[in-house]
């Protein structure tokens, strides 16, 4: 399995390169971090993911067009790209609708804020200039001093149709969030207009440079399968709760369900997560359920898995039962 290991939120910044170097000697392909507001920094999160690595590709999933002007962002990506050549890959979207409302950052057109913010990124990291005002950033003549020669992959983190439709037409990858099951990777793929997981796509996506889709997955193994869904119980119901209005959840089996339950809910009541929707959304399990719930998600159409184990605490244990997938 092509599988990889998510860090953020919830892993203490002081125990993100212990981690990450674990992560690299047992033989997992990428690691990713998640910038969630407010545990740890995107962009300290991945230099660290970096400089505790040697050869693994490290990604930033997602970086909010919102939170930072496209140009400091991509001047940040550029010294990584330079420092660490071949390894960047970040991936820009919205980010989430309810820490943007606490900000006062919502745009009034989402996905154009995206789609601007991305060709923009693409081109100061390409060493061209920018000289125009887009909805949502304002540009008077910039250029990066030092451009990467190589400039770092840029993905999209996309959910909904439309902006995958965007982001399969330019980004050099996809990154579906957390929640994403089977049926909902292979919509996802679809309508991203990529071809099957694992092909030779290059020239599908802008400038030639191909595309890929890696699905973040809520993840815990125990020989105990109860005891592992518990693991992601609450971490699951906080993105069901916040995902009800999106794709993710509505072309779900269960999306007419859990769309009533979290209407019913008062302020701050949590939502109260079925072991079946755990069984779809995660994969938590006995080691044997949560290698069938990872390769359904590769059959589906995701090229790589980023996990994201649970329970924090206890992450290298996890770490070293998620590593005997990467020989099945």
């Amino acid at each position: 399995m092509d599988i990889g290991i998510v860090f953020g939120s919830l892993t203490p910044p002081e125990h993100l390169a212990e981690g990450a170097a674990l992560a690299e000697r047992l033989g997992f392909g990428e690691v990713w971090f998640s910038e969630d507001c407010f545990f740890t920094g995107g962009l300290s999160g991945l230099t660290q993911l970096l400089e505790a690595t040697r050869s693994v590709p490290a990604g930033l999933g997602l970086a909010s067009v919102m939170t930072r002007h496209p140009a400091i962002l991509a001047m940040e990506l550029a010294g990584l790209a330079r420092t660490h050549p071949g390894r960047v890959r970040a991936a820009v979207g919205l980010g989430n609708s309810h820490w943007l409302r606490q900000l006062g950052l919502l745009p009034p057109r989402p996905l154009t804020a995206v789609v601007e913010t991305f060709d923009v990124l693409r081109e100061l990291l390409d060493g061209r200039g920018v000289d125009r005002h887009t909805g949502t950033h304002e540009f008077n003549g910039v250029r990066l001093d030092f451009p990467p020669e190589q400039p770092p992959q840029l993905w999209i983190g996309a959910v909904n149709e439309r902006a995958l439709r965007a982001a399969g037409a330019r980004a050099d990858g996809i990154l579906l969030s957390v929640l994403a099951g089977p049926s909902y990777t292979a919509w996802a793929r679809k309508t991203a207009g990529f071809g099957p997981a694992g092909a030779d796509r290059t020239g599908t996506a802008a400038g030639g440079r191909g595309g890929r889709i890696t699905a973040f997955v809520l993840a815990s193994i125990a020989d105990d399968g109860r005891q592992a869904r518990e693991a992601v119980r609450d971490a699951g119901g906080f993105f069901l709760k916040a995902e009800a209005h999106t794709a993710l959840v509505g072309r779900s089996r269960h999306g007419a369900e859990i769309r009533r339950r979290v209407a019913a809910l008062t302020a701050g009541e949590p939502l109260a997560v079925e072991d079946e929707w755990i069984d779809e959304f995660a994969a938590a399990g006995t080691p044997g359920e949560v290698g069938q719930r990872l390769q359904a998600l590769l059959d589906a159409g995701a090229d790589s898995l980023g996990l994201w184990l649970f329970p924090p605490g206890r992450l290298a244990e996890q770490l070293h039962r998620a590593s005997a997938f990467l020989t099945s």
